[in-house]
């Protein structure tokens, strides 16, 4: 990440869902933003609170507001949003980086999944979404002309078998940005994704052979794997006044992984170096 601030959201008030530890992208992007001048409200379930070191970010971000809040029922958000304008006013942007299926981390195979998990996988991981953009609407919450990001991977656009009913949840998260990003519009509010390598957070690490989907994305990226602070970097773009007209897109932030189809470095692997 880099350590000069451009004042990229100086004066903007915002809201970021999903920080936990030190690995989360959430976490770098909540650094980022208060690098960048804006004054945001951190938020997680009270579980995070008290297994992950939410507090320590607060105090690295200037004792930004903590509010806890379980973004998958929408009496909690609508709280939420009631606590956000009392402490920091109407949000400039929103991010969403929240994710969980315990399919993946049981290993259920795809075919054989627990379907009362595979709905909490869709309803924490992308209905999460829907739910935070009604309710800040409903609350008055949200600025003319703000930003919403939400983080996704390439695994909603391709098969990843071991990445399992996670694909599905970010299809529908994707999905549900292009739904409301023509609703939103209309105000002026913009609303992206950003598909980000493989990333060596809680969650992704959780996954089956996570280790190797790394390094076969880090040898297939022309510019290797996109880190958890250029994930932060990048996102303040897309919250900044910088990006105003760039609304429903789904943001390969990933060395270049999504434009290749194979590359030497795969080759020689896999048959020994060529001519």
């Amino acid at each position: 990440m880099t350590e000069k601030s451009y004042g990229l959201l100086k004066g903007k008030k915002g809201i970021i869902f999903g920080p936990l530890n030190e690995q989360s992208l959430a976490w770098h992007i909540a650094l980022a933003c208060h690098r960048e001048g804006a004054a945001f409200a951190i938020s997680n379930i009270k579980m995070a609170f008290r297994l992950g070191k939410v507090d320590k970010l607060s105090t690295l971000c200037g004792d930004a507001p903590l509010i806890t809040c379980d973004a998958s029922r929408s009496e909690e958000l609508e709280v939420a949003f009631n606590e956000l304008k009392n402490k920091l006013g109407k949000a400039d942007f929103i991010v969403h980086s929240i994710g969980m299926s315990s399919n993946v981390r049981k290993m259920r195979p795809y075919q054989d999944l627990n379907y009362e998990w595979f709905h909490k996988t869709l309803d924490v991981s992308a209905l999460s979404l829907h739910r935070i953009i009604s309710q800040a609407l409903k609350a008055d919450a949200i600025n003319d002309g703000g930003s919403i990001v939400a983080l996704t991977y390439i695994g909603g656009q391709r098969t990843f078998s071991r990445y399992s009913d996670m694909g599905d949840a970010k299809a529908l998260l994707e999905s549900i940005v292009r739904s409301y990003g023509y609703r939103l519009g209309k105000r002026g509010i913009r609303i992206n994704t950003v598909s980000q390598s493989p990333t060596k957070t809680t969650a992704g690490t959780a996954i089956k052979g996570f280790d190797r989907l790394y390094e076969f994305a880090e040898k297939t990226s022309p510019l290797g794997n996109a880190g958890a602070e250029d994930c932060a970097d990048f996102v303040m773009t897309l919250l900044s006044d910088l990006t105003r007209k760039v609304t429903m897109q789904n943001l390969y932030h990933d060395g270049g992984f999504s434009s290749v189809g194979i590359s030497d470095a795969i080759l020689e692997e896999l048959y020994g170096p060529g001519e």
